[in-house]
């Protein structure tokens, strides 16, 4: 089967909706994106810690175990460093190239890019101080978290790709695993975290709109590829 058609031939009608209209769905999700954000910096009170803040650290601090910290460590060191920031998106675009997912590749490498870049704009630009009580030896400012940033990123990414409830219940589960390691170990306000997942996800929404149509369709021909190569192979049995 031969497929000289462009891929946003082969996507569906709502698909081909986005693609035409992403600057406006691009746009509005920034827009809601600097809005949330801008309400978690203000209400963090020029970088002081908010009491939603201290108090969801002194529970974490009062039930440190070595039974927590080893898996939060171990995620520590998945979700961020050269492995998080470089490896895992290398790894992945690879993969979505040797499947000949190109558009697929493409996106996820530019929002992974982006949302790496955006992290730390903020963090150069609010300068907030991370906790004290910190079990790992982490870079400058804590607002936002890039770990959850990174997270939030991969699973809002690799759901549009592979829009499926498993893909989208593992990507939830991370992103809140990370969540939760990430101000156990101390390197992160809870409101750190938050401002994470929300520009993590945000920018993921953003480069999507005005690719939508092309990973869409792109889907839909690997779908019809495989399905030939399924009847070939059941009528040569």
């Amino acid at each position: 089967m031969t497929n000289p058609q462009p891929p946003e031939r082969a996507a569906d009608p709502a698909a081909r909706r986005v693609s035409r209209r992403w600057p406006v769905i691009s746009g509005l999700s920034a827009l809601a994106l600097a809005a949330l954000l801008g309400i978690v910096v203000v209400v963090r009170s020029n970088g002081l810690a908010l009491e939603v803040d201290t108090e969801w650290m002194d529970e974490v601090i009062e039930h440190r175990s070595p039974i927590w910290e080893i898996p939060s460590l171990f995620m520590n060191a998945l979700g961020g460093g050269l492995f998080g920031v470089l490896i895992v998106p290398f790894v992945i675009t690879l993969a979505f190239v040797l499947i000949k997912r190109p558009w697929a590749a493409g996106y996820y490498l530019v929002a992974t890019v982006l949302s790496a870049g955006g992290v730390q704009l903020l963090k150069q630009l609010f300068g907030r101080a991370r906790p004290e009580d910190m079990l790992v030896t982490s870079d400058f400012g804590s607002f936002p978290s890039g770990h959850v940033a990174n997270a939030a990123t991969m699973a809002v990414c690799l759901f549009i790709i592979f829009p499926r409830l498993w893909v989208v219940l593992a990507g939830a589960a991370y992103t809140v695993v990370m969540l939760l390691s990430r101000t156990y170990l101390g390197a992160h306000w809870l409101t750190d975290t938050i401002g994470g997942l929300l520009l993590g996800a945000g920018v993921a929404i953003v480069v999507w709109a005005p690719m939508a149509a092309k990973i869409a369709g792109e889907r839909e021909i690997a779908v019809r590829l495989r399905l030939e190569r399924d009847r070939k192979r059941a009528a040569q049995s």
